[in-house]
This record gives structure tokens, sequence and C-alpha cells, in this order.
């Protein structure tokens, strides 16, 4: 059976639930990180040497980095559905996942959800926070204009692609941070919430569980 490592409340763990949800994979989730630790010990070191979660075993196959796990599910289970059989499709949903990883996550999550939501308030550094919620909404804004004229990141279809960004949605607006207007990406976020596995996976309080720590 597949097995993932993890804590719910980790935006990169949603992104691996979210997807074993919409493939119905059975799985066993083993709550790992933040408060319930278990990430220096040596048998998890043999699985994953840079001691963060999500991490699957998959009958044997050992998959770490959240995108990673998203591909490779999507990959084997997902074919012609979450997995386009058509290139150009699937580099698509490919742009959008490593622009996710390389842009959006690193301004939204560090910038403005790790300096803002994370840090009490008499350690907030202001003009930081400022610069990230701005570069944040420069990056929505250039995905809102992305998502004229489409249901989902790739085209009509729900793919892996709008798993990386769409799981970045629930805490955007669920911040008190200005925002611009986005109404694409609203209506693409209406759509996300109308799934149930997002609604289970990736729709979780930020302090749910144990501990603070939620990236």
């Amino acid at each position: 059976m597949l097995k993932i490592w993890g804590r719910r409340n980790s935006i990169n763990v949603q992104k691996a639930m979210w997807i074993i949800g919409e493939l119905g994979l059975a799985h066993e989730h083993i709550d790992a990180g933040g408060a319930f630790g278990g990430l220096d010990t040596e048998q998890f070191d043999q699985l994953n040497p840079n001691h963060r979660v999500p991490v699957i075993d998959d009958g044997g196959t050992v998959v770490w980095e959240s995108h990673s796990i998203v591909r490779y599910l999507a990959a084997k289970y997902g074919t012609g559905s979450l997995w386009p059989e058509d290139v150009g499709l699937r580099a698509q949903a490919d742009m959008w996942t490593d622009w996710t990883l390389a842009d959006l996550q690193p301004a939204f999550i560090g910038g403005v959800f790790w300096s803002f939501y994370r840090t009490p308030e008499d350690q907030r550094n202001w003009p930081a926070i400022r610069q990230g919620i701005a570069r944040s909404a420069i990056l929505f804004r250039l995905l809102d204009h992305h998502m004229e004229g489409r249901r989902f990141v790739a085209g009509d279809d729900f793919t892996f692609g709008d798993i990386p960004a769409g799981a970045q949605l629930y805490r955007y607006f669920g911040l008190e941070i200005d925002r611009p207007a986005l109404p694409n990406i609203e209506a693409w976020y209406e759509r996300l919430k109308d799934r149930p596995a997002y609604r289970e996976h990736v729709m979780v309080p930020f302090d749910d569980l144990k501990g603070r720590l939620a990236f």
C-alpha cells in the first residue's frame, strides 16, 4: 500500500494528499514533521536525506519533493486524465508546476504567509511583508491573465498542473491582506472548492492538528 509521511497542515503535504484523493488511492498516512517530529531518525534519513516532508513509498519506490510526488502519482495512476497524453497539454501543466516552485510559492508562502501570519506581530518585518504582498499580487495577476478563457491551468480539464498553484489559494484568500481583483482565479478557485479532495486535503485550518509550523 502507498505510504505518505507528513503533517496535514503542510502546504507541500497537502499537494500530495490532494492528488492521492483525486486518484482515489488507498494509502497509509503517517504523521511526521513539525510537532510530530520523526524527521531526524535513521529510518527517515533512509527515506529522505533532506529530512523534509512529504515523502511517499509506493511499493518500494520512494519519492520526495512535493511536485515530484504529484508528477509521479499522476503519471503512474492518472494517465489520460490528470496526466495528459497530449504532450502539449502536459507541457502546459509542467510549466505552471515549475513556475509555482520557482516564483509563486517563494513570494507568497515565504514572503507573506511565513513573514505575516506565522510571525508574531511585534517581530514582523513590514517592509519585507509589503514587498512579498506586492510581488505575490504581480504573480497572481499573471496567472489570472493566463486563466482567462480557461477552466483549469492546462485548458478545459483538471490536471496535475492545477495542484501546485491551486494549493496556494486557500491561504491567499484566507489571509487579511490586500489583493488585486482576480476574477479568473476566483472562478477557478470556486471550481477547485467543488472538488471533494480539495475540500478534504487543502481546506485545512492553518493551525490544524498540532503545532504552528505549516509549510
